[in-house]
């Protein structure tokens, strides 16, 4: 899960156009962004929804068909920095739609290959673009408003992605039993075309930023509180990857694998309602939501460890997992652009990386488990590195996961 360019800028040059002084969000062109996010993190993690159709299928174990989403996690965490870097400068719409064209690519290749090799490559150069993408989203948001409007523009735009998870991946799973699975890549392809008509048609271009006005990486890390947001975003990510990559092998146990739809659809429901919390409050009580996102997450994680055998308490964990986790994209992109200042395009590149390894992370440490352990050892592992987590979120409070109105520092 779930999921930016932070380019937060105050040259002259680098302001948008009449559109930053208008009231009004530019829906339209948000919108289409928050479809990127739903093509995006839905192509990453559908194979969550459908391992054992896939692996029958490929020819493979469930834990190898798990690695399919671990390496588009590679290939983003390979592309995110180097790519974000070498492309600073191009017109930004020109970037989006190279790079959702490249999504198209990789579906189609991924929904007609016979060879798990192959399948793997397309997976990897869907990271590798899917990482590009979320280098530039929640920038590309932010630049198309004013100052006060930033927290709602990266909600929605970031909306897409708990949509993705809350119906795409269910939705994909119920397809999977209905169909041969790759129909659902074959979907994926014809709705990333339709996202470029519509990108094309409202969402403005901006010039890219010239390479002599980015911080150093290493400058960028030691700016106070952004290292923090980026322990968190790792820690926070992986806990979830664990438990999501194989939500389907940690249900098959408890007669409930029939249900794997039906989990990942109250996870999502809720995450959606989570979205909306975080963009309301997100300039207001950010330090509260993301000490609640933890506490909550770990609850989920312990009554799941413990309480796993009783269903109603397994749809309970999803929904609190789901309220948890859904407004943690826009918690974390808004601290760490907060944090970084004018090294936001930097920072958000840093964030996107961490984000991937923990996605990458979460599929290798789960597979470990499942080959070594009992599947409820998943929550158990999850539940470890949360604790870290909230640690963090609480002694950050200067910098970082501060408290008060953001901006007013």
């Amino acid at each position: 899960m779930s999921p930016i360019d932070g380019e937060v800028m105050t040259r002259p040059d680098a302001l948008p156009p009449r559109s930053i002084t208008n009231s009004r969000l530019p829906l339209a062109g948000l919108l289409a962004l928050a479809a990127t996010g739903f093509i995006t993190l839905l192509t990453e993690t559908m194979p969550a929804g459908m391992l054992p159709e896939m692996s029958r299928d490929l020819g493979v174990s469930e834990s190898a068909a798990g690695q399919s989403v671990t390496v588009f996690a590679i290939g983003a965490i390979l592309a995110a920095i180097p790519l974000t870097k070498a492309t600073i400068g191009w017109p930004r719409r020109h970037l989006l739609l190279v790079a959702i064209a490249g999504l198209a690519i990789a579906n189609t290749v991924t929904a007609l290959s016979e060879s798990f090799a192959l399948t793997l490559a397309a997976r990897c150069l869907g990271g590798i673009v899917g990482g590009l993408l979320w280098a530039l989203l929640a920038g590309y948001a932010v630049r198309m408003v004013p100052s006060h409007q930033r927290g709602k523009a990266m909600a929605i735009a970031m909306a897409g992605a708990i949509v993705a998870l809350s119906v795409g991946v269910p939705a994909a799973a119920f397809l999977a039993k209905l169909v041969e699975w790759r129909y659902a890549f074959g979907i994926m392809t014809v709705l990333t075309l339709a996202l470029i008509v519509w990108v094309i048609a409202a969402v403005p271009n901006f010039p890219g930023q010239p390479k002599g006005s980015r911080l150093p990486l290493t400058r960028t890390l030691r700016i106070p509180g952004v290292a923090p947001v980026l322990f968190v975003t790792l820690t926070f990510v992986l806990a979830h990857s664990i438990l999501y990559t194989y939500i389907a092998s940690f249900l098959k146990p408890l007669d409930m694998a029939g249900q794997v739809d039906a989990v990942l659809l109250t996870f999502g429901l809720v995450s959606l309602v989570s979205i909306w919390i975080a963009g309301a409050l997100v300039h207001r009580r950010l330090r509260l939501l993301m000490i609640l996102a933890c506490v909550l997450f770990a609850t989920c994680a312990l009554l799941l460890g413990i309480f796993s055998s009783v269903p109603a308490l397994v749809y309970a964990s999803a929904a609190l997992w789901g309220l948890a986790f859904g407004g943690t994209s826009t918690l974390l992109q808004t601290a760490v652009a907060e944090a970084a200042g004018d090294a936001g395009d930097v920072a958000q590149a840093l964030l996107t990386t961490g984000w991937n390894v923990g996605i990458a992370g979460g599929g290798i440490i789960g597979g470990i488990v499942l080959s070594g352990l009992d599947a409820s050892w998943l929550s158990w592992v999850a539940l470890a590195l949360l604790a870290p987590a909230l640690a963090t979120v609480l002694t950050a409070r200067k910098h970082g996961f501060t408290k008060g109105e953001l901006g007013s520092r």
